[in-house]
C-alpha cells in the first residue's frame, strides 16, 4: 500500500473529485479527514467500506478558524497529518456574459478557490514543518484554454498555480512538496449542474472539448485518483512546484 498509515486531509470531499480521492487513498492505506460545507457522512461510509478510517468535520474553507479546527481534529483523532488536498471549490458559478457577473459573485469565487488553500496550508504547516508532507492543490485546465462565461473561476484557478509555486519555494526547506493538478471538464454533480445552468448560447462543455482532446474520452473523478496518489506518495519525493494537466491532451503547453 502506497499510503499505509498516512493521514490525508481532503477538503471538498463530500462528493465529486474529493470523494473519489478519499476512497482511492483509503484503498492505499490512508486515513481520511474530510472537510466540507456539505455533509460528508456518505464519503466516510465509502472510506470505511474500503477498509480504512475517516472522520468528517463541517468546514467553510473561507474561514481560517474553521480550517484550524479541521486540522486540530485530524491531529487529535489520528495523531498525524501527512497530506493535504486543497480540493474545495465552487461558489455557485453560473456561466454567463462577464458583464452580468457582479462584484459579489467574483469575490465569492476568488475567496473559496484561492483563500481556502491559503487558510488550509497555513493551518497544516505547524504539523508538517518538523517531518515534511505533501500538499496538492486543485487548479483547472481552463487557465490554459480560457473559457467564456467564467472569468472569475479561471482567474481564481490561475492564482492557485501561482500560489503553488510560491509555497513550493517557501516550504521546500521543510521537506514539504507542493504541487497542482489541473483537470479539464470532469463529470461531477457540481460540474454537470454548472454545464446545464449556463446562460450562454453554447454547446455542452463535453461537446466543445471532445473534438479538441487527443484522447476522445469523457473524464470522471476516478480518473484523477492515480495522479493524486503519485503526488501524495514517495514516488514524487523530488517533485514540487509543478502542475499536471489532466484534460485528455486538450491543452498542450
Amino acid at each position: 500500500m502506497r499510503l499505509k498509515d498516512k493521514v490525508a486531509i481532503i477538503t471538498g470531499a463530500a462528493q465529486g473529485i474529493g470523494a473519489a480521492f478519499a476512497v482511492g487513498f483509503a484503498k492505499e492505506g490512508a486515513k481520511i479527514v474530510i472537510g466540507d460545507i456539505l455533509d460528508g457522512k456518505q464519503t466516510v461510509n465509502a472510506v470505511e467500506k474500503s477498509g480504512s478510517e475517516a472522520i468528517f468535520m463541517k468546514t467553510d474553507v473561507t474561514k481560517q478558524n474553521q480550517c484550524d479546527a479541521l486540522v486540530t481534529a485530524a491531529q487529535d483523532f489520528f495523531g498525524s497529518i501527512d497530506i493535504l488536498i486543497n480540493n474545495a471549490g465552487g461558489g455557485g458559478i453560473i456561466p454567463k456574459p462577464f458583464t452580468e457577473i457582479t462584484t459579489e459573485e467574483w469575490m465569492r469565487v476568488i475567496e473559496i478557490n484561492t483563500v481556502g488553500p491559503f487558510h488550509c496550508t497555513k493551518a497544516v504547516f505547524p504539523y508538517m514543518k518538523a517531518k515534511g508532507g505533501k500538499i496538492i492543490n486543485l487548479s483547472s485546465a481552463t487557465i490554459f484554454e480560457g473559457i467564456a462565461g467564467m472569468p472569475h473561476y479561471v482567474a481564481s484557478k490561475g492564482a492557485v498555480m501561482a500560489f503553488t509555486r510560491s509555497m513550493a519555494r517557501e516550504l521546500g526547506p521543510y521537506n514539504i512538496n507542493v504541487n497542482t493538478i489541473a483537470p479539464g471538464f470532469t463529470h461531477t454533480p457540481s460540474a454537470d449542474r454548472l454545464d446545464k445552468n449556463k446562460t450562454l448560447s453554447i454547446r455542452s462543455l463535453d461537446e466543445i472539448q471532445m473534438p479538441l482532446r487527443s484522447l476522445k474520452k469523457s473524464a470522471y473523478p476516478e480518473d484523477l485518483v492515480g495522479t493524486a496518489l503519485f503526488l501524495a506518495s514517495d514516488d514524487s519525493r523530488l517533485i514540487t512546484g509543478q502542475l499536471i494537466v489532466h484534460d485528455g491532451g486538450l491543452s498542450f503547453h
